[in-house]
Order: structure tokens, then sequence, then C-alpha cells
């Protein structure tokens, strides 16, 4: 397993941006902090295709080939709402609360 520190992942449940890298080998387990805080976030982590106009909700796509934002709903988890977007595919976003 490989966590890169300033990506978001869905670990244990909870949606968050992981504080530092870390990578295992098969079998085996190691401990990162993931910043889950309800807060303004900017990432590129996102389905490029879509729009991600400002205030559109968004959803964390935990598909093994994709793990990123997208607009889609059906079967992803609501991850927050688009505060603005860069024409370079970067997206600022709050952080939905996580229950």
């Amino acid at each position: 397993t490989k966590i890169e520190a300033g990506k978001f992942y869905l670990l244990d449940g909870f949606l968050g941006c992981a504080m530092q890298s870390v990578e295992t080998g098969a079998g085996k387990t190691a401990e990162v902090i993931l910043n889950i805080e309800q807060a303004e976030y900017e990432t590129d982590q996102i389905d490029t295709s879509q729009t991600f106009a400002k205030g559109t909700l968004i959803y964390w796509d935990d598909d093994v080939n994709n793990k990123r934002f997208t607009e889609t709903a059906t079967n992803n988890r609501l991850a927050g709402r688009v505060t603005a977007k860069k024409e370079n595919n970067v997206i600022w976003f709050i952080l939905g609360p996580q229950v």
C-alpha cells in the first residue's frame, strides 16, 4: 500500500488528506495522519471530464482505479462542495463533516 502526502484517501470510514507519505509491504500495516477537519482544501485529484462549477456537491469515488472526486453521486460518498476551480483542473472545496 502506498499513501502519498497531500492526496485524499478514504481510510477506516474517514475521508481526508494524508499528512505524510507511508508505504507498506504485503501483509504489513502502518499509521498515517489523516486530516479530516471540515475546512477548505485544494486538489487536482478530480475527474477532469467534469465541470466542478462553484457550489457543486462533490463525491468521493473510491473505486480502486479512480480514488478521486467526482460530481457523480451514484455509488459514491458525499465529500463536500466546490468553492472554486482553476483552468489547470485544480479545485478548492469545503470538506463535509465526517459522520
